[in-house]
C-alpha cells in the first residue's frame, strides 16, 4: 500500500515514532510510504524554535534507517499543509488527532478535483508521563524529554 505522513519532526518524539511505525505498519513489506517533512519556511510559523530543514532530514533518515522497515520510502519537503497529497495517487494518509481536520480537508479537495478519497488512519496522541500530550512545544520547554517523561 502506499501511504502518505507529514510532520515537522522536531524535535523527533515518541510520538512522532508511533505515528511512523504506523505509517510503514500500513504500508507493508512491499509498500511505500512518503513522507513529507515541513521546509523551513513552512516550519517558520510554529510557536517553538525549529531546527534547519537539513539536520531535521538527517535525524529522520537515521532513525527510520536504523529501524529497517521493509517498506520503501522517500522525504519530501512539505511547503504547505497539503504537500503531494493532493495530486498523487496513493491509498492511505496517517495523521495525528491534532492533524486530523487536514487530512479530511485534503480527501474534500481530491474529491472536488475528480480524484478519489483516500483511507485516513487516525493516531492517538502519546500521552507524557504528566497525562498530557507529548508535543515538540513541551520538549522545547523542558517540560518533558523526548520520550515524555518529565523534566525536574
Amino acid at each position: 500500500m502506499n501511504v502518505m505522513v507529514g510532520g515537522t519532526f522536531d524535535p523527533l518524539h515518541v510520538g512522532h515514532k508511533v505515528l511512523l511505525r504506523r505509517s510503514f505498519e500500513i504500508a507493508g513489506k512491499e509498500g511505500f510510504v512518503t513522507i513529507g517533512l515541513t521546509s523551513d519556511d513552512f516550519a517558520s510559523r510554529k510557536s517553538h524554535p525549529v531546527r534547519p530543514y537539513e539536520v531535521r532530514l538527517d535525524e529522520l533518515i537515521a532513525w527510520i534507517e536504523s529501524m529497517n522497515f521493509p517498506a520503501a520510502y522517500q522525504v519530501e519537503c512539505l511547503a504547505d499543509r497539503f504537500g503531494s497529497a493532493l495530486n498523487e495517487d496513493f491509498e492511505a494518509l496517517v495523521v495525528s488527532e491534532e492533524t486530523f481536520p487536514v487530512a479530511e480537508e485534503i480527501n474534500s479537495l481530491r474529491q472536488e478535483m475528480g480524484r478519489g478519497k483516500v483511507d485516513i488512519y487516525k493516531i492517538r496522541c502519546i500521552m507524557a508521563d504528566d497525562g498530557k500530550i507529548v508535543s515538540s512545544t513541551r520538549i522545547y520547554r523542558k517540560e518533558i524529554d523526548p520520550d515524555g517523561h518529565l523534566i525536574r
